[in-house]
């Protein structure tokens, strides 16, 4: 995910125990924002994930049949089914993302010499894959756990699944099924998050600072784009995103599942699972079955993310 601290350079931190707070402070808000965006399209990704791997329940459903369905057959917690491994996974993982984008942004561009742009581009690619290698393995559990239907329960709970993982799927091996999909996919996805959002805030507040801008609640002296603005240009960015990298999503979860699914032994490497799901389904169907989901997710996703990041910048004065 993008986020508005992502895109600004934190203000020169002098002191090393200066430093060590100013990094606890963003790890938490960090944290915060990426559990509160995630708790509210919970139920959408759970439907996406159903969807993206055919469960033979829901396969002959499109998006909101599936958000009724899933309560009437589950209860409505199996909407938030999985949730709780998501949450486990996705604090660290905001964290580490936000922290890795801006080490890597300076990297770049001090030893590097790159910059604008393009800098942009490849610390948001970089960052998205740090933060997915360093949390991939709880990602696999919560989609074992999303994946699973009421009454054929494979996993009791977050230790049960891993417990299951490691003992029947090759131990360490079996929790990084899919990993090179994701890394592939999320280059594109962080990447590009990144840099639309970066960009359209930088044009926003250069051309319409007044229109678009307000000071900063802690620091006068920071432009910050108003809330409204920032679900626009987060929405925008996500959708960019998610279309270029979706296909690579498919696959990954399907990977992911592994014997869960029927026809797991044709989906062990990345380019196999492409083919299998264009051939066996198609496009639209296959490839892409879900998207429509995923751009429904946007902007309720950013719209949260970014509110919640602003107000624990400005509540921890980040800014």
């Amino acid at each position: 995910m993008a986020s508005e601290a992502a895109v600004s350079t934190p203000a020169p931190i002098t002191s090393p125990a200066q430093r060590d707070y100013y990094w606890l402070r963003s790890f938490v808000a960090g944290g915060v924002a990426g559990c509160c965006a995630k708790s509210t399209i919970a139920p959408l990704d759970r439907v996406k994930i159903l969807l993206q791997a055919q469960n033979p329940h829901y396969n002959h459903l499109g998006v909101f049949a599936t958000l009724r369905a899933v309560p009437k057959k589950e209860g409505y917690l199996g909407l938030y089914k999985g949730n709780g491994a998501m949450m486990v996974r996705i604090f660290p993982y905001g964290a580490i993302q936000f922290m890795a984008f801006d080490n890597y942004k300076k990297l770049l561009s001090k030893q590097l010499g790159i910059s604008g742009h393009i800098h942009r581009l490849m610390a948001g690619s970089m960052a998205g894959m740090t933060a997915v290698i360093c949390t991939y393995p709880l990602d696999v559990i919560r989609a074992r756990l999303a994946f699973q239907v009421t009454g054929e329960h494979r996993y009791t709970g977050i230790g049960n699944a891993f417990q299951t993982i490691y003992l029947k799927e090759g131990g360490i091996p079996g929790f990084y099924r899919g990993l090179t999909p994701t890394i592939i996919g999320m280059a594109p996805y962080a990447g590009f998050s990144f840099f639309t959002f970066g960009t359209l805030k930088s044009l926003g507040l250069k051309h319409f600072p007044e229109l678009l801008g307000r000071p900063s609640s802690d620091n006068p002296e920071v432009l910050v784009l108003k809330t409204k603005v920032n679900l626009l240009c987060g929405g925008i960015a996500g959708a960019i995103a998610q279309t270029i990298s979706y296909p690579l999503d498919v696959a990954r979860r399907r990977m992911q599942l592994g014997a869960v699914l029927p026809d797991s032994e044709k989906c062990l490497t990345l380019t196999k699972t492409l083919k299998y799901v264009y051939h066996q389904y198609g496009v639209k169907k296959g490839l892409y079955r879900g998207l429509s989901l995923n751009y429904i997710r946007c902007v309720p996703s950013q719209a949260v993310a970014f509110t919640t990041y602003e107000f624990m910048k400005q509540f921890l004065h980040l800014n």
